[in-house]
């Protein structure tokens, strides 16, 4: 059969769904959790699906893969794609695109809401309100620390990590950051190590790009260096942080704080933060915005025009550039 016959476009996590809903092409759309029988479908439909539209969080199985004989581009939706492998579309000739800076803005505002959130008390004393302890003598056992003139790290510099930067800067912090590549031009002085880092940050926030070398980059000693009044915020996977020796940091009180978007693994279970209330958790919602995920919907979708039509790829990821 022709690689070209009837070509399909293979539609990986039920999240894309309604999105995908908008897309047209030379293709047809095929939802992968709608098929009960995955063996039946590869060998019926494997060799005709051209592409895979996925988000970049979600590993896609080698037996999957293997099934796929004439696959030559992955569509992540989301800047990230960390659980992409790499090696293994090298060796394939398979293409990866992604969005990459499409949201770090919005995701910058979450992570710096998120952790001010935490860092006064925002959160818990929306509780203290709504539970009625609220009382004239009980305000002063709700006082913070201000933000002023704290020292705030960043982990990864990339374009959320200098957002992130900007807007801290704002409340008059003094702003450090470490990553594994120096940046001459980086606006705030760059850390020896991620452990140095941790030791001198009061509030850290983890913008990181994921993927296996940086797993549990963030480990117990980072976490503990940080301290029991700091705070650690993540918005970058839960993969880069060990998030046991976090949740044990927390409840021992070996940290201070967290603001938490992004867990491992996720949807994460509510029984692990239940006894946490210095936690400010959220759904991995940091750059989903009414404006930027149709920005991220529109790129994808521009991607995949010019594949289909055999035109050079609007953004491939680096490690891929020069694949169609």
């Amino acid at each position: 059969m022709s690689a070209s016959a009837d070509p399909v476009l293979l539609v990986a996590p039920p999240i894309l769904g309604p999105l995908a809903a908008g897309l047209s092409g030379p293709f047809r759309a095929v939802r992968l959790w709608e098929q009960a029988d995955l063996d039946g479908f590869l060998a019926a439909e494997g060799p005709k699906v051209r592409a895979i539209l996925s988000v970049g969080e979600l590993r896609l199985s080698p037996a999957l893969l293997a099934g796929l004989p004439n696959l030559k581009l992955i569509a992540c939706i989301t800047a990230g794609y960390d659980a992409i492998d790499i090696d293994w579309c090298r060796a394939h000739g398979v293409a990866v695109t992604h969005s990459p800076a499409v949201n770090a803005e919005d995701v910058a505002d979450h992570a710096v809401g998120a952790a001010i959130a935490a860092w006064r008390g925002i959160v818990a004393g929306d509780r203290w309100v709504r539970e009625g302890r609220w009382t004239p003598t009980d305000r002063g056992s709700m006082q913070r620390r201000s933000l002023k003139g704290r020292a705030v790290g960043i982990v990864g510099l990339g374009h959320i990590g200098q957002a992130i930067g900007r807007r801290m800067q704002a409340f008059g912090t003094e702003v450090a950051w470490w990553g594994p590549n120096p940046k001459p031009d980086a606006a705030w002085p760059r850390a020896a190590s991620l452990l140095a880092l941790a030791g001198a940050s009061e509030l850290m926030f983890v913008a990181v790009r994921a993927g296996p070398a940086n797993r549990h980059l963030v480990d117990a000693a980072v976490i503990e260096a940080v301290g029991p009044q700091g705070l650690i915020c993540n918005v970058s996977r839960g993969s880069v942080i060990d998030q046991a020796a976090l949740v044990a940091a927390l409840k021992a009180g070996r940290l201070g704080m967290a603001a938490l978007d992004v867990f491992d693994p996720e949807p994460t279970p509510a029984e692990l933060w239940r006894d946490i209330p210095q936690a400010v958790l959220t759904p991995h919602t940091a750059g989903a915005t009414q404006e930027s995920v149709p920005a991220m919907v529109a790129l994808t979708a521009e991607n995949l025009r010019r594949f289909f039509a055999g035109e050079p790829l609007a953004t491939p990821i680096p490690e891929l550039e020069g694949l169609t």
